[in-house]
């Protein structure tokens, strides 16, 4: 072990010492872009942008250094931090190509979860988005809005059993887990986790889930060594490892992982298995191919050319379980949090509810989506409190980024195009886009869902904000946008309709101190100290 040890750890002092040499004797085309002083020699700024507490430092960037500045990490490594609308066009759509993620974080999610979407690049992302894009059409969101509202109406009864007695305080983000997981299974998979029953053994399955990000962001730093863990530990090594590491984080990443990936394993099992045997529902499920697992293994009986191995397969039902649970749980989470909070808003959204379907029925898929307060609902919240505030990008090549707002130099000069050097990572603030008031408006910053009423601003027009939705980034854009945005849209409709139907949201006694954290998807929690996630909210039932 020691003579394989010595090479690695010369490598990285080698490694170490070039960056500071560069850092100080070298000079670099981003020398002259305005930043933050970086609060660390060694991490540069690494530990304010990625950290429950980032907020503060992400809103100074904005209020004191505008749309592009620069920001110093390890060992003084200059990385570029962007939200200017003009500079994102071309980091996520025209140049795509070139700004792609960066290795760590590919690598990362390829040792987690495997070739799953997220972690792939170049012609095998294409090919794997070609075959999953079809999943999340109109038409089978259309076919997939009665299970969504099955899942709803059991939630409904599972939060009315709470209240026999009358008002209660819950949880709701351990609720809207719970749902999320079930809605992820059944619309996503075609599977039940049973997540609403009592008793069940999955019921705190999708807390587990959610416990993937509050993590992920206390292993930043580790995350980024993750390329050299895959060149120099085998894999059998690093899951050993990985359990008897004296570090809480690594060891419940690894117990993370492993759960979800034991799902996705039986989901994938479960259902080849009654396949075989000629199960009459498997095999109308797979020829029908209305979810993500029965459309790969059509696509794969199809077409040798389309197969997908087991492996890719489990890691694409990891990814869905993972994203569809996390990010729409928390959106949800949010946005009642808003409505207890906000008690006229959603008044006026029970009663467009209401009028939409006065007997109680399910509202048909193309009269929900077109609600126009509930979408501005919808669309304000997502705008405002995006789950996934920061991403990034990676420059392939040297190249120039055009920017709508000049930067001013340091020594006074206006650049109106950054010369971007090649491995120069960017961090794509989708926050700061969103609430950008300069092309937003002066109330950029506050929460108003009759901004979606009226006219857009001009400048937001002008701006062309390269998101897949809403002129707004909280879904991405470009070849890396998500492919889930209309199935997250559709659950979050079908779950505000059945609830706000039957209950009223207020504040928690004595209006507990919520505090959002940042992480790589926000997380809730009572206070800015505790560990476990939160969002108290009373919940009252509304008589027929």
């Amino acid at each position: 072990m020691l003579p394989l040890l010595q090479p690695v750890l010369l490598v990285t002092l080698v490694w170490g010492v070039w960056k500071v040499f560069h850092r100080y004797v070298v000079r670099s085309p981003l020398d002259n872009i305005p930043g933050p002083e970086p609060s660390s020699f060694w991490l540069g700024s690494l530990n304010d942008i990625f950290h429950r507490h980032a907020w503060t430092f992400h809103d100074r960037i904005m209020q004191e250094y505008g749309p592009v500045s620069k920001v110093r990490t390890v060992l003084g490594t200059q990385s570029l931090y962007v939200y200017d609308p003009k500079a994102l066009n071309h980091i996520i759509l025209k140049d795509q190509y070139i700004y792609d993620e960066p290795g760590w974080f590919l690598e990362w999610h390829r040792m987690i979860f495997g070739p799953t979407l997220i972690a792939t690049t170049g012609d095998h992302h294409r090919k794997q988005r070609k075959l999953l894009n079809a999943i999340f059409s109109i038409a089978r969101m259309r076919n997939t809005a009665p299970i969504f509202y099955d899942v709803a109406h059991r939630l409904k009864k599972a939060i009315s059993t709470e209240l026999k007695d009358g008002p209660e305080e819950m949880n709701l983000i351990e609720w809207f887990s719970r749902a999320a997981l079930e809605l992820a299974g059944r619309g996503g998979v075609a599977y039940s986790f049973d997540a609403l029953e009592p008793n069940s053994p999955n019921s705190d399955f999708g807390m587990t889930v959610k416990q993937y990000s509050p993590t992920t962001i206390a292993l930043h730093f580790w995350r980024t060594l993750s390329p050299y863990a895959s060149w120099y530990i085998p894999r059998r090594v690093r899951l050993f490892l990985g359990k008897w590491i004296p570090h809480k984080d690594i060891r419940k990443i690894q117990m993370i992982a492993e759960q979800i990936s034991a799902q996705s394993k039986k989901i994938y099992e479960h259902r080849m298995a009654a396949f075989a045997r000629g199960d009459e529902v498997a095999v109308r499920e797979i020829s029908e191919g209305r979810d993500v697992l029965s459309y790969i293994i059509r696509a794969g009986l199809a077409s040798e050319e389309e197969r997908l191995p087991k492996e890719e397969t489990m890691a694409h039902m990891s990814g869905l379980i993972l994203g569809a649970t996390d990010t729409t749980s928390n959106a949800l989470a949010r946005t009642f949090q808003l409505l207890a909070e906000n008690p006229d808003v959603q008044d006026k959204m029970r009663a467009e509810l209401l009028q939409a379907s006065p007997d109680g029925e399910d509202i048909p898929y193309d009269q929900l989506v077109h609600l126009p307060y509930l979408d501005a609902v919808c669309r304000e919240t997502l705008r405002l409190y995006p789950p996934i505030g920061l991403l990034a990008r990676e420059a392939r090549e040297d190249i120039m980024l055009p920017v709508d707002e000049p930067v001013h130099g340091l020594d006074g000069t206006v650049i109106n195009e950054v010369f971007v050097p090649k491995h120069t990572t960017i961090l794509l603030s989708v926050r700061a886009c969103n609430r950008n008031p300069l092309i937003w408006g002066e109330d950029a910053a506050e929460w108003k869902p009759e901004r979606w009423l009226n006219p857009l601003p001009k400048s937001l027009n002008d701006a062309r904000v390269p998101g897949v939705y809403a002129n707004q980034m909280t879904f991405l854009g470009g070849d890396r946008a998500c492919l889930g945005f209309k199935f997250s849209q559709l659950e979050m409709k079908v779950v505000l309709d059945v609830l706000l139907r039957a209950f009223r949201f207020q504040p928690a006694h004595d209006h507990k101190d919520i505090y959002w954290n940042s992480a790589g998807i926000s997380y809730p929690t009572i206070g800015r100290t505790s560990d476990k996630l939160a969002l108290p909210i009373k919940i009252e039932a509304i008589e027929n």
